[in-house]
């Protein structure tokens, strides 16, 4: 193993007091089923939209109370909320409705 100067190894300090469990290990515990699509978990903190853009556009966001998504009005995608926090891959991102909109506006 090569020694580089200045370059300090971590090390984990040990825990103090029992292991504090997790939000789902805890309502798990108590019964309660994980949250899917259409449920509600955790809420989402509306506070985390100061530092949260869009991976792909680096535009802001904006969080749908109704569907618990975050929503990219210029690309048209929605990214989910999952127990609280964000999913922010654009993979597990959906369309959302520039086709509606472009249709209304057709219509109009």
């Amino acid at each position: 193993m090569l020694a580089v100067p200045g370059l300090r190894l971590l090390t984990l300090l040990p825990r103090r007091g029992p292991p504090q469990a997790s939000w789902a290990a805890s309502a798990a515990a108590n019964g309660a089923k994980p949250a899917g699509p259409g449920e509600q978990g955790p809420p989402f903190d509306p506070g985390l939209l100061e530092i949260l853009v869009c991976p792909l556009s680096k535009k802001p966001l904006r969080y749908d109370e109704s569907t618990n998504e975050l929503i990219n009005e210029e690309l048209g995608i929605a990214y989910p909320i999952i127990d609280g926090i964000p999913n922010m891959i654009p993979q597990a991102a959906r369309m959302i409705g520039k086709d509606k909109q472009e249709t209304e506006s057709q219509q109009t």
